[in-house]
């Protein structure tokens, strides 16, 4: 990309211009699909999902910290000239910002400043973004190319974690390994869990039938009997039954 007579690479606008942390467009239904890959052959941004159609492209992995998008210095190094540029540390490596982060409220005081935003900076350190230090060189040398390195190649570091894709029975709706029985056939038993089931339902059915073992439940004031008829109720139990009630409250005699 050419502004005001200086050349910039396309990668490097790509950073200052493509989305990251938004769900992918091509891959909706996905989990982990938020685009956090720049793939600086293609100018793009990409999610995990997208990475084997990029597995040949110089990728590089853009984080997040406060609320930015940030870079491993490590990484970034292989590209252009970072000297001067604030890092800071996220999980034992140092990154960068990528755009500008200018301050609302500026005040000056002892110390180093940004050379665009006026955001206070350690000692000494003169850039807080790897967008400000390209502003700046353009500004002051009118020539971004003695800052720029050759890479050739740029994969992603080994704590990257690339979804695994999904499988058949996960893509599709249908249950593995089903089959469809016929009604008027019928159904044969593979199985011993499958006889017994079947056993238990017949006995069932015939003790059902025939009235044997028919279970009467019938609630008396929170007591329950059960596998007796209600003709078989004893006075014990119902004198049991009674003596859980609730005593009537009696009135007293009138004098």
């Amino acid at each position: 990309m050419v502004i005001m007579g200086i050349e910039k690479p396309a990668w490097l606008e790509a950073l200052y211009t493509q989305k990251f942390f938004v769900g992918c467009c091509y891959h909706e239904t996905a989990k982990k699909n938020e685009k956090n890959v720049c793939c600086l052959d293609c100018c793009i941004s990409i999610c995990p999902h997208c990475i084997p159609s990029h597995r040949f492209h110089r990728l590089l992995q853009v984080r997040r910290y406060v609320y930015h998008d940030v870079v491993r210095l490590e990484d970034v190094q292989k590209l252009i000239d970072c000297s001067n540029v604030q890092a800071y540390t996220i999980n034992s490596a140092k990154v960068v910002f990528i755009k500008k982060r200018p301050q609302n409220r500026q005040f000056k005081g002892a110390g180093n400043y940004c050379t665009s935003c006026d955001r206070s900076l350690q000692d000494p350190f003169i850039h807080c973004s790897l967008n400000c230090k390209v502003d700046f060189v353009v500004k002051h040398y009118k020539d971004l190319t003695p800052f720029l390195r050759t890479c050739n190649t740029l994969t992603l570091s080994p704590d990257f974690l690339i979804p695994q894709d999904m499988g058949e029975d996960e893509m599709t709706n249908e249950t593995p390994h089903s089959t469809v029985v016929d009604s008027n056939e019928p159904q044969s038993l593979s199985s011993g869990s499958d006889n017994t089931s079947m056993a238990m339902a017949m006995a069932m059915a015939m003790a059902y039938n025939s009235g044997q073992h028919q279970i009467v439940r019938k609630k008396r004031s929170g007591l329950y009997l059960c596998g007796r008829s209600a003709s078989k109720v004893s006075d014990e139990d119902m004198a049991t039954s009674m003596s859980r009630r609730k005593g009537i409250p009696q009135r007293s005699p009138l004098c």
